[in-house]
C-alpha cells in the first residue's frame, strides 16, 4: 500500500485528507507506530480515527481524556461487586482461601477499559486516545508501556501482551505541552485548517446538492471569518452546519439577505462575545469579499 491508497480509502468515507496527513497515516500503518495528531479544535483530528476504522472495517475504541483520568477508567479495574459475591458464596461452601483468591483475581473478574480492550481484540482495532492534552501529565506514564511494547501489566495477573497491535491515533489541541517520552513513541502530524480548494472539496463531498456559487461563497466567508479576532474559531463541522442551514433556508447568495445571514451565524459562532464581535456590517463585509 502506498500513501495515495490511504488517501483514496479515506475519500471513499467522505474524508478529504491532505497529502501530509495521508503520508503520516501510511507510515503509522506500515511501521505499526502510534500517530499523534496535533492542531486546533475543529480541524478534523478525531474524524480521522473514525473514518480510518470504517475504511479498514474494524472496531473503533475511543478513550476520551479529561482531567483526573486514571488507570481505572482508562486501562482496567476489578469487578469488586462480583468478587464480593464470589467470596461470600465460596465462604459458605468452605472453599480453600487460596483457591478463592486465585479465582477472583482472574480475567473473568477483570473489567477491561479502552486501553486493555484495544490489545485484546482478535482483529486490530483503531484506538483513539482523544484530547490527550486534557489528561494530567501523570496519566501519560500509563500510556508509555502500551505505546512502546503494546502490553499492559496487571499486578495480580502479570503482563498482558497484545493479541494484535491496534492502530493508535492520539489527538491534542495543544492546550499543554506533552512529554518528550510520549512524543518519542509516536509519529507526528500537524493538522491545520484546510486551504480553500481542500475545504471546498470537503463541502461539495458532504453537501452534494449545494450550488457551486453558494459553495464558493461559504468557503470564502468562513475562511475570512477565521481571520477575525474570535474566542472559538469555527471548524469544519461548523462550516458544514452553516452550509446546511443556508441550503435549508433557501439561500443562494450570501449578500442577498443580511438578516438571514446574521441569523445563520449561530451555526458558526459559539460564544456571546464572538456573536457580538461579528455584527451585521462585519458579516456583510465578509460576505462581500466572499462573493
Amino acid at each position: 500500500m502506498i500513501w495515495t491508497d490511504v488517501q483514496t480509502a479515506l475519500a471513499a468515507q467522505d474524508y478529504i485528507a491532505s497529502d501530509d496527513l495521508a503520508v503520516a497515516l501510511h507510515l503509522a500503518l506500515q511501521l505499526q507506530r502510534p500517530l499523534l495528531l496535533e492542531g486546533a479544535a475543529g480541524v478534523g483530528k478525531t474524524e480521522v480515527a473514525r473514518v480510518l476504522a470504517k475504511a479498514r472495517d474494524t472496531r473503533l475504541i475511543r478513550l476520551q481524556c479529561y482531567e483526573g483520568l486514571d488507570a481505572a477508567q482508562a486501562i482496567y479495574e476489578w469487578n469488586y461487586q462480583r468478587q464480593l459475591l464470589a467470596i461470600r458464596a465460596n465462604a459458605e461452601s468452605g472453599a480453600n482461601a487460596a483457591e478463592v483468591e486465585a479465582r477472583i483475581f482472574s480475567r473473568d473478574y477483570l473489567l477491561e477499559r479502552p486501553l486493555l480492550q484495544a490489545i485484546t481484540q482478535e482483529h486490530p482495532p483503531v484506538l483513539l486516545i482523544d484530547e490527550i492534552d486534557r489528561a494530567d501529565e501523570e496519566f501519560e506514564a500509563f500510556l508509555l508501556e502500551m505505546l512502546a511494547d503494546y502490553q499492559i501489566t496487571v499486578p495480580e495477573l502479570g503482563t498482558i501482551t497484545a493479541v494484535t497491535k491496534p492502530v493508535v491515533i492520539l489527538t491534542s489541541n495543544g492546550t499543554r505541552d506533552l512529554s518528550d517520552a510520549l512524543r518519542r513513541r509516536c509519529l507526528y502530524a500537524y493538522v491545520d485548517y484546510p486551504d480553500r480548494d481542500t475545504e471546498l472539496a470537503i463541502l461539495t463531498t458532504r453537501c452534494a446538492g449545494i450550488e457551486a456559487r453558494l459553495a464558493e461563497q461559504v468557503i470564502g466567508f468562513v475562511q475570512a471569518l477565521r481571520a477575525e479576532d474570535l474566542e472559538k474559531v469555527p471548524g469544519i463541522a461548523e462550516m458544514l452546519d452553516f452550509a446546511a442551514a443556508l441550503m435549508g433556508l433557501g439561500v443562494a447568495d450570501l449578500t442577498r439577505d443580511p438578516a438571514v445571514l446574521q441569523a445563520s451565524l449561530t451555526t458558526l459562532l459559539k460564544t456571546q462575545s464572538d456573536l457580538a464581535s461579528v455584527p451585521t456590517e462585519v458579516a456583510q463585509r465578509l460576505a462581500g469579499k466572499a462573493a
